[in-house]
């Protein structure tokens, strides 16, 4: 058992890497490539579901951890490791991949090889981002990150797929440059990428306090592009509209909100602090435009684009708040926010591939002719608005109720709001497309409703969003050591007011240090 836990974190990363290869050999007869890459994402999902089985929760500092030189001069070290803070974001990533490949079976019916090539890659990026603990590491898979998904929205748009392309390069590719001097920067103070030495280094007072501040600059306004933080949102709505659905359930959110957390605030907690008032701000503008703008939406993907923004702004508010309950529902909605919008996505691309259209005018009376649709599309989209027993509604609630005790009554008051407006704009989605009048479009089509292949997926996303909602506490114990790692007892003092030293695992963790 050692030696698979020594090695688990490699072969997690080089599983769709080598699923990659063997799509781009393979002939592209009939569904070969859509079978391979389908179990070559069903592998490397079972690989994830080690982690967890196998995370100790007494334990501090990175687990499964992998260190060695990779080259010599710049010191670059293959640093992996997993904690509570990455350990189900891996296991997310696993689980979407899969619900990526059947979302994509019949809607890729040209350059299937290069598109489930891509996508693998794309995986492999994911994966590389949250376990990498040495920052050119990580930096390397977060621009790999980007040109696959770039690409794949260029060649396999809707309707103006270039320039979404474009938009989502520009807008993601530009800020990441001040962060690689940033991370360069540091490397010429210290001599290391480590992660972790950085962390001690940086706790200590080791840097000016000048400097420091606009290195923290540069992570946070990479990080802030790619979740997106208001107003920074510009290439969002379009990348949704023209990217494939299995782009669109990653495209947002999960690798900026998680880079906040470990590289923003787990290295620069005090210049962190001080940005929070304004993030904290930010987000909730974000709750309330994103709301806002997705309840005048006529085109479904440009709601849930505006949705996304208004969810993933809520989500920001829980980070900032610098409260140990606010950031743990924080990790949690990440989750939530990846298995629902995964839903609503497959089942967006399924309307859309049976009639050819998102407008949401177009629709009406679905449910009649499609019922297995419908009923899964109001599971999600409950769930999506936080009903009680379903898994939003922990999120929401962890992080709502942690801001109106530790940080502002005001700005709580207002991201409920949002959260109020949310439940508006599902609602009437879901009545205009599956209820009602027969439109004509919906009178036109033939009923074809979900087939086994696509219920097979969406049936345990359904299962799990019950689950999450009903026993949290399979996950929120793990990713509250992330949170707050056992023996950590230092806090900080910022502004005046005492914060819990909540996501700075500093000497606590002595793994990883050279």
């Amino acid at each position: 058992m050692n030696a698979i836990n020594n090695s688990i974190l490699t072969l997690i990363l080089l599983v769709p890497l080598a699923g990659a290869v063997l799509v781009a050999l393979a002939p592209d007869r009939a569904k070969l490539p859509n079978w391979i890459a389908l179990l070559t994402a069903l592998v490397s999902f079972g690989l994830t579901l080690h982690l967890p089985a196998h995370f100790i929760l007494g334990q501090g500092g990175f687990q499964f951890a992998i260190n060695r030189p990779w080259i010599e001069n710049p010191a670059i070290f293959y640093h992996v490791g997993v904690d509570g803070l990455s350990l189900w974001l891996v296991v997310l990533t696993g689980l979407l991949a899969p619900v990526g490949v059947i979302a994509s079976w019949n809607a890729i019916t040209e350059r299937r090889k290069i598109f489930f090539v891509l996508f693998l890659l794309q995986q492999t990026a994911m994966f590389g981002v949250f376990i990498s603990l040495d920052l050119m590491l990580y930096y390397a898979f977060w621009e790999l990150s980007l040109v696959p998904m770039a690409i794949l929205i260029a060649m396999y748009g809707r309707k103006d797929g270039p320039k979404a392309a474009l938009k989502f390069f520009l807008f993601t590719f530009i800020p990441s440059a001040p962060l690689l001097v940033a991370i360069l920067w540091l490397y010429a103070k210290t001599g290391s990428f480590d992660f972790v030495t950085l962390q001690i280094l940086i706790a200590h007072g080791n840097f000016p306090a000048g400097p420091l501040f606009w290195i923290a600059l540069a992570f946070l306004l990479a990080f802030a592009v790619k979740v997106p933080v208001f107003p920074l949102h510009g290439w969002l709505a379009d990348t949704f509209s023209e990217a494939p659905v299995a782009l669109a359930m990653v495209v947002a959110g999960k690798l900026g909100l998680y880079s906040m957390l470990r590289f923003h605030i787990g290295l620069f907690p005090v210049q962190a602090g001080a940005a929070a008032p304004y993030l904290i701000a930010l987000a909730v503008i974000g709750i309330l435009y994103g709301a806002c703008l997705a309840l005048v939406q006529r085109d479904f993907w440009r709601l849930l684009a505006f949705a996304a923004l208004s969810h993933l702004s809520l989500i920001t508010l829980g980070i900032y708040g610098f409260t140990f309950t606010g950031s743990a529902g924080a990790v949690y909605q990440i989750l939530n926010h990846g298995v629902v919008d995964g839903a609503l996505f497959v089942l967006l691309g399924f309307l859309y591939d049976r009639y050819a259209t998102s407008q949401i005018a177009a629709y009406g009376g679905v449910a009649s002719k499609l019922p297995r649709t419908a009923t899964l599309f109001v599971i999600a989209s409950l769930a999506m608005i936080g009903l009680p027993m379903l898994n939003n509604f922990v999120g929401e609630f962890l992080i709502l109720s942690s801001t109106f005790t530790g940080v502002s009554r005001g700005w709580a008051i207002a991201a409920t709001l949002g959260v109020i407006l949310g439940a508006a704009y599902m609602l009437w989605l879901v009545q205009r497309l599956f209820y009602g009048p027969e439109s004509e479009l919906t009178a036109s089509k033939p009923a074809d409703d979900l087939h086994f292949r696509e219920l097979a997926v969406l049936w345990p996303l359904a299962v799990l969003m019950l689950v999450m909602g009903l026993a949290p506490s399979i996950w929120l114990p793990s990713i509250e050591t992330g949170i707050h790692p056992p023996g950590s007892k230092v806090i900080m003092v910022i502004q005046g007011s005492v914060l819990p030293r909540s996501i700075l695992p500093i000497s606590s963790q002595g793994e990883g240090q050279r």
